[in-house]
């Protein structure tokens, strides 16, 4: 399981280290794509099976599903963790999350987040305010 929270900064060749205590559970092959909300997601090869699968059951007459499959798997790319423990990020995606300097890396139950700061901490100031509502409106959800 990934969590925690982690700063760490790109550089001009869009190489990031990758915090040292989700490197094991990452294992030295995964797979990298687009996320939702202006970041990355990292899977390990078995979660990414798991996702793989059920993408792959949705069915190809529906419009969303098309588009959501091509978003994320168009995106996606093996990636290595080399031995300083950093992933070489493809441009394509560095443009998408707007990597630049300074990343926030989240450990999200089964996968990592890679985030732009700036972004990262947007979005947690909107988010914060509602967490408490976000956690009431969810069924069956009891901290």
């Amino acid at each position: 399981m990934f969590m925690g929270e982690y700063h760490h900064n790109i550089d001009n060749k869009g190489r990031l280290i990758v915090p040292s205590k989700l490197r094991d559970s990452l294992g030295e092959m995964f797979i990298i794509t687009r996320g939702l909300d202006r970041c990355l997601f990292g899977y390990p090869l078995t979660e990414w099976s798991l996702i793989e699968e059920k993408l792959k059951a949705l069915p190809l007459t529906k419009k969303d599903a098309r588009a959501f499959t091509r978003f994320f798997f168009s995106g996606a790319t093996e990636s290595e963790i080399d031995k300083q423990g950093r992933i070489n990020i493809p441009a394509p995606l560095l443009d998408y999350a707007n990597l630049q300097k300074e990343c926030v890396i989240l450990g999200v139950s089964n996968r990592i987040e890679i985030w732009s700061k700036q972004i990262w901490e947007e979005y947690f100031q909107e988010s914060e305010d509602s967490f408490a509502e976000i956690a009431e409106n969810m069924i069956g959800f009891d901290i």
